[in-house]
């Protein structure tokens, strides 16, 4: 962690603006504007920017996935630049809890890969560099989504250490921790040989 420069009212302030700006469930957004239906019941049911693809609809996936990305990112540029580097790492992490648990779906959210990139990207750009080439490597050798994701949360944290940027390494942990709970359902897929590939049709 960062040293604690920023009083504890302003970071509290600073950690609910980040959960509302993280509960905007951009995946719901943006299905309802290229008339998709509901979301939440397609495919997965999940609100992600995976779920909007099984669409079809790319153009859509593409906006949902830069959005999710996007307020991870801008909870934490917006905080560093108002406030300091506690408060980004405050923001950032209340923008990642309220994309899994939104206040305006019932707390009942996404997985969060892509809140997470961003808000890692902001953080420390090398850092979320690492992580995203790490996804694409095992996306590639495996063709399991999930499978990429968990293998680059996992290793954020030595990525943080290793690349100088040792203060963000208490984040990533606690971020990968609540990315593995989110998966528990593609964990055990993983586990029976049954989760999806990238490019099955199902």
């Amino acid at each position: 962690m960062p040293e604690l420069v920023t009083a504890l009212p302003v970071l509290a302030l600073v950690a609910v603006a980040g959960y509302l700006l993280g509960s905007i469930p951009f995946g719901i957004v943006m299905a309802r504007l290229f008339g998709l239906g509901d979301l939440r019941q397609i495919g997965s049911g999940n609100i992600g920017a995976t779920n909007v693809l099984r669409t079809g609809n790319k153009p859509a996936a593409l906006l949902t996935l830069l959005g999710d990305a996007g307020k991870g990112g801008a909870a934490v540029l917006i905080a560093r630049a108002v406030f300091a580097e506690d408060a980004a790492q405050v923001a950032g992490f209340a923008a990642f809890l309220g994309h899994c648990f939104p206040i305006f779906l019932s707390f009942k959210g996404g997985k969060g890969v892509a809140t997470w990139l961003g808000t890692i990207l902001a953080l420390a750009w090398p850092v979320g560099l690492a992580a995203c080439v790490t996804w694409l490597v095992v996306a590639v050798l495996f063709r399991i989504s999930s499978l990429a994701a968990l293998a680059a949360a996992a290793l954020s944290p030595l990525w943080a250490a290793l690349l100088g940027f040792a203060p963000y390494a208490g984040l990533s942990v606690a971020l990968a921790v609540l990315i593995f709970l989110r998966h528990r359902a593609n964990i055990e897929r993983l586990i029976t040989g049954d989760e999806p590939r990238i490019g099955d049709n199902k």
